[in-house]
């Protein structure tokens, strides 16, 4: 979506874009290798971080139990100490989730840095060759007509293989028009 704004007494005109990269990330290609490494993290680290954090847990739990079911079988000062150890795994595994969530979203950032690089550097030609003065993205503006013009001109600089319906509706839109041809005049004759 393009919007200009004309001020009549400087002349200078204002280009508003829309442009949001989640439309194009997804066409990247190799993008799918990313859902395939964080497969492999979620299991491999994050799970395998937990399971060790949760029988770190249990073992310390329960050998608190196990040290405090005699009377006087372990220092009061050692078994503040353990307690305060045993809180302190129980509160990370309860926090788990956000935890593992916040962990989650960083490695998927910076698995799709590159892709995003590619797609931002794109999007800068795009901007300065169209002379865009502020581009928004559409989660940002309330009024304006959903619109993919700046998407579609992103991915004709990107040039990656896309669908023929796709390819088309890029063509259209980075296709210089060409004016249409003009007849002579001719002057009828009397």
């Amino acid at each position: 979506m393009v919007i200009l704004f004309a001020n009549n007494t400087h002349a200078q005109q204002v280009k508003i874009g829309v442009f949001d990269e989640q439309q194009i990330l997804p066409l990247m290609p190799g993008i799918e290798r990313v859902d395939s490494l964080m497969k492999i993290f979620a299991t491999d680290s994050l799970a395998a971080e937990y399971d060790v954090l949760l029988a770190d847990y249990k073992l310390k739990d329960s050998l608190l139990k196990r040290d405090t079911a005699a009377p006087n079988s372990i220092a009061p000062a050692l078994k503040q100490k353990r307690i305060e150890e045993i809180n302190n795994l129980k509160g990370r595994v309860l926090s788990w989730q956000q935890y593992q969530n916040e962990k989650y979203q960083t490695k998927q950032r910076q698995y799709l840095a590159p892709y995003l690089q590619k797609i931002y550097d794109a999007l800068q030609t795009v901007i300065n060759e169209q002379k865009y003065t502020y581009i928004l993205k559409p989660d940002a503006i309330f009024w304006a007509n959903q619109s993919d013009e700046l998407a579609l001109r992103v991915l004709g600089k990107l040039k990656i293989p896309l669908s023929k319906e796709l390819e088309e509706r890029v063509k259209a839109v980075t296709t210089p028009a060409t004016a249409p041809k003009t007849q002579p005049k001719t002057t009828p004759k009397h």
